[in-house]
């Protein structure tokens, strides 16, 4: 997380992503010029900072959010738009590896956190497209048919209500006849990502937080009880401090978190379709993704766009790829036209499990939600929020930590492209 990803290309410029093209959202906010003072500084515009810079603000607190671009530039912006129910380990994996009191707890938490999501949407008439359809964990093999039966067994085992589907019924709600069977978790959802973040912020904004963009941290130091940030325009004081960028996090002295895996994630979207090309396509609007290793997900918007993604930097074997990968599924949109390619950047951990990192006095980290963004990072940040303004870890979700590694980071990041652009070549003859 300290250093540039190896995957960017120098003077690459970003292409305008579905999401920033269709957001209702919009936000904006001047970048940080002179001096100010916090109960709490947030470094990061994201689904994390955003949702605790909202927390604090409506406990009275002052806050500030330093974004080095935009609300929502990062993976808050590009993911998606899935609001699961839990995170990518299954249940008993999540306990066996935290401890059954931590684990449970956690599961509990994700359990409930995509209610959170759609709580604070509609509160603050967030205009993100927001379907609490569910989400359907598809089957791309019989091999992954009986990875989802015994995630359907671990979730029912604590109350979920998810549901395991056979191949007919999962072709009549996919509108695909290519999976072997799907599980239904109707707690989860789909959203508009990049409206999203952009409405936690005008939240935010609106109960008193104070959020700056274009204000990168440089350089950060705690001396005499308080943290001090500095950007190239200003400079912030505050008693505690929350770092939540995530694999879009830069380099700068006094914030060292460790290097993280990065996987990279494309996505493609066609035009709007109509109903006689595209009306039995994900007819009940449920967002998907399937139990490949190189995993590929497939939704529709509210415009009527199906969008696929999968795994990769993009370019032309992804992009390639993607297109026969779609014609695959749908026969019928092998000729398609494609509005938007973009892609996204996803820190993972070598467990899949988050973490919350100490980083001196008053000071926290959040990082490694490995995919899973928006419902853990909502629910993450205001906890952290709390625990930071009462000086009490306990109401975290996961235990903190005072250091974490991650072994070959830049070279395990290397591997997983390689990996999908290997899978994606293989399968040039779907």
């Amino acid at each position: 997380m300290t250093g540039r990803n190896p995957l960017e290309r120098k003077g690459k410029t970003e292409p305008e992503s579905l999401w920033s093209a269709s957001a209702e959202e919009r936000f904006a906010a001047p970048d940080l010029q002179g001096e100010r003072s916090a109960d709490l500084a947030i470094i990061g515009g994201g689904y994390t900072g955003l949702s605790a810079a909202l927390a604090a603000a409506e406990q009275g607190a002052e806050v500030v959010l330093l974004e080095a671009e935009r609300v929502g530039h990062g993976g808050s912006g590009r993911n998606v738009g899935l609001v699961n129910a839990g995170l990518w380990l299954p249940p008993d994996a999540v306990a066996a590896r935290l401890g059954e009191g931590p684990g449970e707890a956690l599961n509990a938490t994700l359990a409930a956190a995509p209610t959170r999501v759609f709580d604070l949407i509609a509160q603050h008439a967030i205009a993100c497209e927001p379907q609490r359809a569910g989400t359907l964990h598809l089957a791309h093999a019989p091999g992954g048919l009986k990875d989802l039966r015994r995630r359907a067994e671990q979730a029912q085992a604590r109350g979920a209500p998810v549901t395991l589907l056979d191949g007919d019924e999962t072709a009549r709600r996919t509108g695909s006849e290519q999976f072997h069977g799907a599980l239904h978790d109707p707690r989860a959802g789909t959203i508009q990502p990049l409206s999203y973040a952009r409405g936690l912020a005008r939240a935010a904004a609106g109960a008193g937080a104070r959020i700056f963009e274009q204000s990168a941290v440089v350089a950060a130091e705690h001396h005499g009880g308080q943290w001090t940030l500095r950007t190239d325009g200003g400079k912030l004081r505050a008693r505690r401090l929350l770092l939540a960028t995530n694999a879009y996090h830069r380099p700068a002295e006094g914030t060292r978190v460790p290097d993280l895996p990065v996987v990279q994630f494309f996505q493609i979207a066609t035009a709007p379709l109509g109903d006689n090309m595209a009306g039995d396509i994900l007819p009940g609007g449920e967002g998907c993704w399937d139990t490949g290793t190189v995993m590929t997900s497939l939704r529709r918007d509210a415009a009527g766009r199906v969008i696929l993604g999968g795994m990769g930097a993009g370019g032309q074997t992804h992009e390639g790829w993607a297109r026969r990968k779609l014609a695959h599924l749908l026969p019928r949109l092998a000729d398609a036209p494609l509005e938007h390619v973009w892609s996204g950047r996803i820190a993972m951990t070598g467990d899949h499990l988050p973490r919350i990192l100490r980083l001196g006095p008053g000071a926290l980290a959040v990082f490694g939600y490995s995919g899973r963004g928006i419902a853990p990072g909502t629910v993450f940040g205001e906890a952290a929020a709390r625990a930071l303004l009462a000086g009490d870890e306990a109401g975290l979700p996961v235990p903190c930590v005072d250091s974490h590694a991650e072994a070959l980071a830049a070279l395990r990041t290397l591997g997983f492209e390689m990996a999908a652009r290997m899978v994606h070549l293989v399968s040039a003859r779907l």
